[in-house]
C-alpha cells in the first residue's frame, strides 16, 4: 500500500505537468473560464498544504480563529496563476511553482509562527509521563474537545514508510523502531509524529510536509521555500533528530 501511495503521488506530479500546456493555451486565448475549470483539477494537494499550515497557525494562536479560510488563499491563487503563468519555464516545474505561490500568499497574510525554543531545547530531557501529558494537551482543549480535528483525522496521509525507515538510522535502533511499529501501530506512531512536528519551527514543519507528503525532492523544496538545498537538508535533519529523541524518550528508553 505504501509503495502504491508513493507511485500515485509521483504520477500526480506528471499529471499536473501535462495540464500545463493547456493552461498556457487557454490563457493565450483569454479563455478564463476554461482556464479556471482546468486549474481546479490540479489544486487538491496545494489546498491540503494550505489547510494544514492554516490549522497549525490557528491552533497555536498565531492568527485568530475564523479570520482566514483555505478558500481565501485558493481564490487568490487562481488570480496569481493566471497573471503570472509565464514565470513557469518548464512544465515539470509547474506543480512546485504552485506550492511556491501558495507559500508566498500565506507568508503575506499570516504572522509567522514563533519557534517553540523551550520545547526544542528540552526535547532530550522529557520523560514518558511528560510526553504523554503533552500528547493529551495536544489533542484536547480546555473543554475536553478535540483540537486540530482536520489535521488529526488526516494523519494517515503522511508517509508512514518515511517515519519507520528514516527516523532511526543506526541498525540497533532500527530494530527498536520495528518493535514500536508492531506494538504501537501505524496510527499511534503518526499521531506522535504530528504532535512533535506541531512544536517545531514553521520552516521545519513545512519542509518536512513537502518532503514526506508531497514527495518533492530537495531542489524543488528549496525553490518552493526560498531556501538553499543545504538549508532544506538541515531542516529535514532537525526534524529527524527531534522525532528520534522523542520516540526514544517516550517509548524506547523504558523498554
Amino acid at each position: 500500500m505504501e509503495s502504491t501511495l508513493n507511485y500515485n503521488k509521483k504520477e500526480f506530479h506528471v499529471f499536473v505537468a501535462n495540464i500545463f500546456p493547456n493552461l498556457v493555451k487557454f490563457r493565450e486565448e483569454k479563455d478564463k473560464t476554461s482556464f479556471n475549470e482546468l486549474l481546479i483539477k490540479v489544486l487538491p494537494e496545494v489546498k491540503r498544504y494550505v489547510t494544514k499550515r492554516l490549522n497549525t497557525a490557528i491552533s497555536k494562536g498565531n492568527i485568530p480563529r475564523g479570520k482566514y479560510k483555505t478558500d481565501d488563499f485558493v481564490d487568490q491563487l487562481f488570480i496569481e496563476v493566471y497573471e503570472h503563468l509565464e514565470e513557469v519555464e518548464n512544465k515539470k516545474d509547474f506543480h512546485s511553482w504552485l506550492f511556491k505561490k501558495a507559500d508566498e500568499l500565506l507568508e503575506e497574510r499570516m504572522v509567522e509562527e514563533e519557534f517553540d525554543s523551550l520545547f526544542f531545547e528540552n526535547i532530550d530531557d522529557y520523560s514518558k509521563a511528560e510526553w504523554d501529558d503533552m500528547a493529551e494537551k495536544y489533542t484536547m482543549d480546555g473543554d475536553g474537545d478535540l483540537i486540530m480535528v482536520d489535521e488529526l483525522d488526516d494523519i494517515s496521509y503522511r508517509k508512514h514508510d518515511y517515519i519507520s525507515k528514516n527516523i532511526f538510522l543506526d541498525d540497533a535502533n532500527k530494530n527498536l523502531m520495528a518493535k514500536l511499529d508492531k506494538d504501537l501501530g501505524k496510527e499511534n506512531i503518526l499521531k506522535h509524529t504530528e504532535m512533535v512536528l506541531h512544536h517545531l519551527s514553521p520552516s521545519t514543519r513545512a519542509v518536512f510536509d513537502l518532503f514526506t507528503e508531497q514527495h518533492f525532492d530537495l531542489k524543488e523544496i528549496a525553490t518552493i521555500r526560498n531556501h538553499t538545498v543545504q538549508e532544506v537538508e538541515a531542516l529535514l535533519e532537525e526534524a529527524r533528530k527531534s522525532l528520534e529523541s522523542s520516540f526514544y524518550n517516550r517509548y524506547i528508553k523504558n523498554m
